[in-house]
């Protein structure tokens, strides 16, 4: 038996695994032997060469637990569970993927680690890293110093935002339900269930009702899922909803197991191009010799040896133009360096960069994942 799911698991190359509190926590603890299950499929997906992000919920519930706090605690007692509770899930993490010799690496996100560029960089580098190292990033909300104005507000938002910091082509919410239904299929047993969803419409959206904040551990509902799931999208990302509920979810789903599929228009890549094909006002200019024109149109990254001239006043991770000597557009690109940097490194070789700038940075003035040709948008 297969599915839209199925299919979109078996092709995903980096895939993002949401798993919320009410999955996790049980009485206050973790729940080890679900855990443990899902530290065999992190384990299996690795086997064929999967790379795997995990976004888990489930400190402030294991801080309240440790503190003798209840779910109405104050802001500043929900940040003190989560400092408290942090130690205990990462604890939780080892004990499920040690076993199958992985390491686990937790990364704390707020909200402006994703939306300011400087911070969202240095995040993906993190993430890249991690990933090249062959450690399974633990990613969850840094609730100890947010605060409700800086906050995702549910680790869903959290995951879609984290595949679309990762590049990652498949994100998986699991739930407590096997994917989206026409109606609330609790209290309406004519309820159809969707495997497929190919547009958020409103109708889709409205189909979701409101959040449900109904469990004793987590947040969130459908709602937020299908809003995750748009962040998603937008980056070429598609999304699985799928129950959490089984004892192997992800093979449940591979084995054709009831789950909503809601695909992506472009892949990952694509998306990432087309939105920095589209950076309306770039803040500066690269002008380039000839040679390396021929390189970036031969599909390599701009090195420094390759820049002449820097303009404009721009920082590492701003749009930048890159032109001829001529003054033609050539490229449009994400700079890897700031404009003072980038003038100290112009026309230097990759060696050099270090004692230059006085840091081990990047070895590209753009990589070329962060570099689109003109008239190939």
């Amino acid at each position: 038996m297969s599915s839209s799911a199925a299919s979109a698991l078996a092709a995903s190359r980096r895939l993002v695994l949401k798993v919320g509190s009410a999955l996790l926590i049980d009485g206050g603890r973790p729940n080890g032997a679900r855990l443990a299950a899902l530290g065999q499929e992190i384990a299996d997906l690795r086997a064929r060469g999967v790379e795997v992000i995990v976004v888990s919920s489930g400190a402030v519930a294991l801080g309240r637990g440790r503190l003798g706090l209840t779910k109405s605690a104050r802001l500043d007692e929900k940040q003190a569970a989560a400092a408290a509770g942090q130690s205990l899930l990462m604890q939780a993490w080892e004990t499920a993927l040690s076993p199958h010799g992985l390491n686990p690496a937790q990364i704390l996100l707020t909200r402006d680690d994703t939306e300011r560029r400087r911070r969202w960089l240095n995040a993906r580098s993190t993430l890249d890293a991690l990933l090249r190292l062959k450690a399974v990033p633990v990613v969850n909300e840094n609730d100890t110093v947010a605060t409700e104005e800086i906050r995702y507000g549910d680790n869903d938002r959290l995951a879609a935002r984290t595949a679309q910091l990762a590049r990652a082509d498949l994100l998986v919410l699991l739930s407590d339900i096997d994917g989206l239904y026409d109606a609330d299929p609790r209290s309406n047993p004519n309820a159809a269930h969707l495997p497929l969803v190919e547009a958020l419409t409103p109708e889709v959206m409205a189909m979701a009702g409101e959040a449900n904040a109904s469990t004793s551990v987590g947040t969130g509902g459908m709602r937020t899922k299908l809003e995750a799931a748009r962040i998603a999208r937008s980056a070429g990302c598609a999304t699985v909803i799928a129950s959490g509920l089984t004892e192997r979810p992800l093979a449940a789903i591979a084995e054709g197991a009831r789950a909503t599929l809601i695909s992506a228009p472009a892949g990952p890549m694509a998306a990432w191009k087309s939105w920095i094909a589209g950076s309306v006002d770039p803040a500066g200019r690269l002008v380039v010799d000839d040679g390396a024109v021929a390189a970036l149109r031969a599909g390599k990254s701009l090195l420094p040896s390759g820049v002449q001239r820097v303009e404009g006043r721009f920082d590492r991770g701003d749009s930048v133009l890159v032109v001829t000597p001529d003054g033609a557009r050539a490229a449009v690109g994400l700079a890897a360096f700031s404009a003072e940097e980038m003038a100290l490194i112009r026309g230097r070789q990759t060696a050099e960069i270090e004692g230059l700038v006085g840091y081990k940075g990047p070895q590209v003035a753009i990589h070329r994942d962060d570099l689109v040709l003109e008239g190939m948008a």
